[in-house]
Protein backbone atom coordinates (compact mmCIF):
# COMPACT_ATOMS: atom_id res chain seq x y z
CA UNK A 1 0.00 0.00 0.00
CA UNK A 2 1.10 3.59 -0.84
CA UNK A 3 0.38 6.62 0.76
CA UNK A 4 -1.47 9.76 -1.02
CA UNK A 5 -3.68 12.90 -0.44
CA UNK A 6 -7.07 13.58 -2.24
CA UNK A 7 -6.95 16.57 -3.96
CA UNK A 8 -10.16 16.65 -5.99
CA UNK A 9 -13.01 14.36 -7.26
CA UNK A 10 -13.95 13.42 -10.26
CA UNK A 11 -17.34 13.56 -11.77
CA UNK A 12 -18.46 10.88 -14.73
CA UNK A 13 -21.90 10.70 -15.85
CA UNK A 14 -21.15 7.32 -17.43
CA UNK A 15 -18.43 4.77 -16.57
CA UNK A 16 -18.31 1.41 -16.50
CA UNK A 17 -21.18 -0.75 -14.97
CA UNK A 18 -19.16 -1.85 -12.16
CA UNK A 19 -17.88 1.65 -11.72
CA UNK A 20 -21.14 3.38 -10.75
CA UNK A 21 -21.21 2.71 -7.14
CA UNK A 22 -17.74 4.42 -6.46
CA UNK A 23 -16.81 7.71 -6.61
CA UNK A 24 -13.63 8.74 -8.37
CA UNK A 25 -10.69 10.72 -6.59
CA UNK A 26 -8.31 12.51 -8.12
CA UNK A 27 -5.14 11.69 -5.47
CA UNK A 28 -1.52 12.93 -5.27
CA UNK A 29 0.59 10.31 -4.40
CA UNK A 30 3.27 10.94 -1.09
CA UNK A 31 6.32 9.82 0.35
CA UNK A 32 6.58 8.85 3.96
CA UNK A 33 7.90 13.00 4.53
CA UNK A 34 3.87 13.49 2.80
CA UNK A 35 6.07 15.17 -0.12
CA UNK A 36 4.41 15.14 -3.12
CA UNK A 37 6.07 12.67 -5.67
CA UNK A 38 5.25 11.85 -8.87
CA UNK A 39 1.90 12.74 -10.87
CA UNK A 40 -1.77 12.64 -9.60
CA UNK A 41 -4.01 9.88 -10.78
CA UNK A 42 -7.51 8.74 -10.76
CA UNK A 43 -8.53 5.84 -7.90
CA UNK A 44 -11.53 4.47 -7.14
CA UNK A 45 -13.15 5.60 -3.42
CA UNK A 46 -13.75 2.05 -1.64
CA UNK A 47 -14.29 3.81 1.66
CA UNK A 48 -15.52 7.85 1.65
CA UNK A 49 -12.45 9.57 1.49
CA UNK A 50 -13.02 13.44 0.88
CA UNK A 51 -10.59 15.97 -0.58
CA UNK A 52 -7.73 17.26 1.77
CA UNK A 53 -7.56 13.83 3.32
CA UNK A 54 -4.70 11.65 3.84
CA UNK A 55 -4.90 7.94 2.63
CA UNK A 56 -3.41 4.69 1.73
CA UNK A 57 -4.32 3.25 -1.82
CA UNK A 58 -3.62 -0.56 -3.21
CA UNK A 59 -2.71 -0.32 -6.82
CA UNK A 60 -2.43 -2.83 -9.57
CA UNK A 61 -4.27 -6.54 -9.53
CA UNK A 62 -4.65 -5.47 -5.72
CA UNK A 63 -6.88 -2.56 -6.55
CA UNK A 64 -9.69 -4.60 -7.12
CA UNK A 65 -9.80 -6.73 -4.20
CA UNK A 66 -11.03 -3.95 -2.00
CA UNK A 67 -14.11 -4.07 -4.57
CA UNK A 68 -17.61 -6.12 -4.21
CA UNK A 69 -16.76 -7.15 -7.73
CA UNK A 70 -14.73 -9.94 -8.92
CA UNK A 71 -12.97 -7.61 -12.24
CA UNK A 72 -13.31 -4.45 -12.89
CA UNK A 73 -11.14 -1.99 -15.09
CA UNK A 74 -9.13 -0.15 -12.28
CA UNK A 75 -5.64 0.65 -11.39
CA UNK A 76 -6.28 2.18 -8.11
CA UNK A 77 -8.25 1.80 -5.00
CA UNK A 78 -8.58 4.18 -1.81
CA UNK A 79 -8.69 1.62 0.82
CA UNK A 80 -8.07 3.72 3.86
CA UNK A 81 -7.74 7.17 5.24
CA UNK A 82 -4.99 7.97 7.59
CA UNK A 83 -5.66 9.80 11.21
CA UNK A 84 -1.40 9.74 12.03
CA UNK A 85 1.18 9.08 11.63
CA UNK A 86 3.76 8.38 13.79
CA UNK A 87 7.51 7.45 13.08
CA UNK A 88 11.15 7.42 14.54
CA UNK A 89 13.72 10.01 13.74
Amino acid sequence: MLLGKVVGTIWATKKYLTLDSYKLQFVQPLNSKLEKTGEPFIAVDTIGAGPGEVIFYATSSEAVLAMDVEMAPVDASIVGIIDSINTEN
